[in-house]
C-alpha cells in the first residue's frame, strides 16, 4: 500500500473530501429532491354505481384533473355496503396513486352505525377537498292534502303514526334527516327502506308512501311533471337552485335548527403525503371555479365547493357529532 505521502495533491484532496462527507450528520446534508407526482395514472375510486350522483361528480372532475396532473385519472366503481367498500379500498391502497370520492355517510356515520366497518376515518384517511353540497328536498305524494310546509307538518301531526316515509336504507342521510325532523316537529311516520332514490320516487308517485327526503336530481324533475309535491329544503337558508322552496327550519318552533346537507368529498389514504393532498385540493378548487363546471354541477342540483383539506376535516367532525346525537337519541341502526 503506498505511503500517504505518496498520494498526489488531487488524490489527497479527494480522499479528505470523502472522509469528511462520511462524518457529516444527515440533517445538514442537502435533501434529496422528492420525485414528481403523479408518476402514473391516478385511480379515483367511487363506492357507488355508474350513474349515481357521486359517480357523476367524479367523472365531472376526472378529465380536468387529468389535464392538470399530466396523467390519466381513471374512475373506478367499487360498489357495496353503502359506499364503505370503496372507502375501504382507498384506506388500504399503498400505491401512492389512489384517491376516492364518496358521500358524507361513509365518512361520518358509517362507523357509528356499524362498528365492524374496517376503517377509521381519522386514522386511515387523509381529507383532500369537499366537491359539492346539496340539500335534501322534502317530497310528498300528490294525494297529500297539504300544499305548504306548515300545513304538511300540521297534517302529519294529526295523522299520528299512519303516515309512512321512504329512505335509501337504514342509517342513510334520507333516513336520519327524517328522524331528526320527527324529533323536532313532533310528527310520527313509519320508515320504509328502499334500494335507491329511483325506487323511493316510484313509491311516492304510486302513493305507496307519503313522504321522503330526496336528492333534488331525482325529485325536482318529477315535481315539475306534477308527479310529486315538494315542501322545503333541508338547509338553514334557501338553496339557490330551488329558491322558491322554504327551509325546513322556517316551520319549526323558535330556536330550533335544521341544517342538513348531502355532500361529496375527495380523500386519500393516510399514507398519501400531505403536499400531494394540498396540491390536489388546490387543483380541485381551481377546477370547481370554472363556470362550465359550476353550471354542470348546478344542473345536477349541487353547489360547487372546492376546499382546503382542513375544511373537509372540520366538516367531517361536525357532521359526525351532529348525526351521532341523532343516532343516540333515536336508536337508529344500520343494516
Amino acid at each position: 500500500m503506498p505511503h500517504p505521502s505518496s498520494f498526489s495533491p488531487p488524490r489527497r484532496r479527494l480522499l479528505q473530501g470523502a472522509l469528511a462527507a462520511s462524518v457529516v450528520p444527515a440533517w445538514v446534508r442537502p435533501a434529496r429532491a422528492a420525485a414528481p407526482w403523479p408518476q402514473k395514472p391516478v385511480r379515483l375510486v367511487v363506492g357507488f354505481p355508474p350513474g349515481s350522483s357521486p359517480d357523476a361528480l367524479a367523472r365531472t372532475v376526472a378529465d380536468p384533473l387529468a389535464q392538470a396532473l399530466g396523467q390519466a385519472v381513471i374512475v373506478e366503481n367499487k360498489v357495496g355496503a353503502a359506499g364503505t367498500i370503496g372507502v375501504t379500498a382507498v384506506a388500504r391502497a399503498t400505491d401512492g396513486h389512489t384517491i376516492g370520492l364518496t358521500g358524507n355517510g361513509p365518512l361520518t356515520t358509517a362507523k357509528l352505525l356499524n362498528p365492524a366497518v374496517p376503517y377509521d376515518v381519522a386514522r386511515d384517511l387523509r381529507p383532500i377537498s369537499l366537491v359539492g353540497s346539496s340539500p335534501f328536498v322534502l317530497a310528498g305524494s300528490t294525494d297529500m292534502p297539504a300544499t305548504d310546509l306548515r300545513g304538511l307538518l300540521a297534517h302529519a301531526r294529526s295523522r299520528g303514526d299512519r303516515l309512512s316515509y321512504g329512505s335509501v336504507g337504514p342509517g342513510s342521510g334520507s333516513h336520519l334527516a327524517m328522524e331528526l325532523l320527527k324529533t323536532l316537529s313532533g310528527i310520527q311516520a313509519v320508515h320504509v327502506p328502499f334500494p335507491g332514490f329511483p325506487q323511493v320516487a316510484t313509491a311516492l308517485m304510486g302513493q305507496q308512501i307519503d313522504l321522503s327526503f330526496m336528492i333534488p336530481s331525482i325529485a325536482v324533475p318529477q315535481a315539475r311533471n306534477g308527479r310529486l309535491r315538494l315542501y322545503g329544503v333541508s338547509t338553514a337558508a334557501p338553496f339557490p337552485a330551488f329558491a322558491d322552496l322554504p327551509p325546513l327550519r322556517s316551520a319549526l318552533a323558535a330556536g330550533q335548527s335544521f341544517d342538513v346537507a348531502s355532500w361529496n368529498a375527495i380523500f386519500g389514504p393516510a399514507s398519501l403525503p400531505a403536499p400531494v393532498a394540498q396540491r390536489l385540493s388546490e387543483e380541485i378548487a381551481r377546477i370547481l371555479k370554472a363556470p362550465e363546471v359550476r353550471q354542470r354541477l348546478f344542473d345536477q342540483g349541487w353547489q360547487a365547493l372546492g376546499t382546503a383539506p382542513e375544511a373537509l376535516t372540520r366538516t367531517i367532525a361536525q357532521d359526525t357529532a351532529m348525526w351521532g346525537g341523532v343516532i343516540q337519541r333515536t336508536g337508529v341502526r344500520g343494516e
